[in-house]
């Protein structure tokens, strides 16, 4: 397979394939962004921003409490291999982070801050409040990703979580740190899902793309990669590369993949 553009999506690893008609339309959405000559980047930020906005994903306002029962904090991360590269962490209060994080990537922080303030960045999420905890009850499924190649050969990885349960206030897992639980660079770009402590350990994002720069095939680089992990340590990888993509989990994991060939 030669791809000339192309979307690949999760759900987090442990998700249902109940869930697979929300990446099918993230993806869908992507997939055109690509189709009209829009950037990997642009297309893998919508597609996690779809996610958030479903409600019943780990990310945005499908997000879980922390310990205290009452505090909810978003991590996302964004990166391609043109050289764009954007991190937020504990984001509270916020729709869709995975937007802060694209913001992050080309612009100062105190632009940032202030588009923050004008809401210019999403909507808070009126859900948020006193409401009861059971509301979350079955929504957590850990994280949600997306790896895209443009029609200019651009590679871009994007990643936004709510945490994972349980989980103390002001935790923070790979989902934004770049190299773990994502990561682009010119052979490929590759997000990773799955229990944080345990891939930020094993760098897993750059592990697998270090692979596949090496010369292992797309598969088999994801395959490796999760089989790093013991069975009782969920994890779960999707991968692009100018050959094809690839997704290997140890869990059930809703993904769905676009791509077009030349």
């Amino acid at each position: 397979m030669d791809i000339a553009f192309g979307v690949v999506v999760h759900g987090g690893a442990g998700t249902p394939e109940t869930l697979s008609d929300g990446c099918k339309e993230a993806c869908r959405v992507a997939f055109d962004i690509l189709g009209a000559g829009g950037q990997a980047l642009e297309a893998v930020v919508e597609a996690c921003r779809i996610m958030e906005d479903d409600g019943r994903f780990n990310a945005g306002s499908g997000s879980v409490l922390r310990l205290d029962g009452k505090t909810v904090e978003m991590d996302a991360g964004v990166m391609d291999s043109a050289g764009k590269l954007g991190m937020v962490m504990n984001m509270r209060g916020f729709r869709n982070p995975v937007k802060a994080a694209r913001a992050a990537a080309v612009e100062r922080h105190e632009k940032i801050c202030a588009l923050l303030k004008e809401g210019r960045l999403g909507e808070l999420n009126p859900l948020w409040g006193d409401i009861d905890s059971s509301f979350f009850e079955g929504l957590s499924c850990d994280t949600v990703g997306a790896v895209a190649v443009d029609q200019r050969g651009v590679f871009a990885a994007a990643a936004s979580t709510g945490g994972a349960t349980p989980m103390l206030v002001g935790r923070v897992g790979d989902t934004p740190m770049i190299g773990c639980g994502f990561y682009a660079g010119p052979a490929g770009a590759f997000a990773a899902t799955g229990i944080g402590e345990e891939i930020i350990r094993r760098m897993l994002a750059k592990e697998v793309y270090d692979r596949l720069a090496r010369g292992d095939d797309l598969l088999s680089a994801c395959r490796g990669g999760t089989g790093l992990f013991p069975e009782n340590i969920p994890v779960g990888l999707i991968g692009i590369s100018p050959g094809g993509y690839a997704a290997s989990a140890n869990r059930p994991m809703a993904h769905h993949a676009m791509v077009r060939e030349h």
